[in-house]
This record gives C-alpha cells, structure tokens and sequence, in this order.
C-alpha cells in the first residue's frame, strides 16, 4: 500500500492503481487523485518478483 505524501491529498493507493516510471529524478508514481510525485525504490524478491517500497524524498542519483 502507499500513501501519498501531499499533505492535503494523503490518498492511499495499491500497486495496480498506480504507474511507477522514472520521469529523471529516480522512480516514482505520481498520485491518481492530486498528481504529487511520490519516490519508490525497487527490490528484487528472494522468488524472483520486483517489490517496490516508497521512500520520503528524493533518492540519491
């Protein structure tokens, strides 16, 4: 689950509702419902699966 990080939006959002890319800045989403970027880092799972997790901020380039 992720939760956008605009303060006035706060909307919650699963994977499947969401679009992660990298517009330059690293990976993100952008809120369905505000358009606020929101930063995610991706895993690969012990069973071979790509997890990502959101981050608060930006990530390190």
């Amino acid at each position: 689950m992720f939760t956008c990080i605009n303060q006035s939006c706060g909307a919650q959002w699963e994977l499947s509702d969401v679009t992660i890319k990298n517009e330059g800045q690293g990976l993100l989403f952008r809120c369905p419902m505000c358009g606020a970027r929101n930063y995610v880092e991706r895993f690969d799972a012990d069973d071979g699966t790509i997890v990502y997790e959101q981050i608060e901020g930006r990530p390190y380039n």
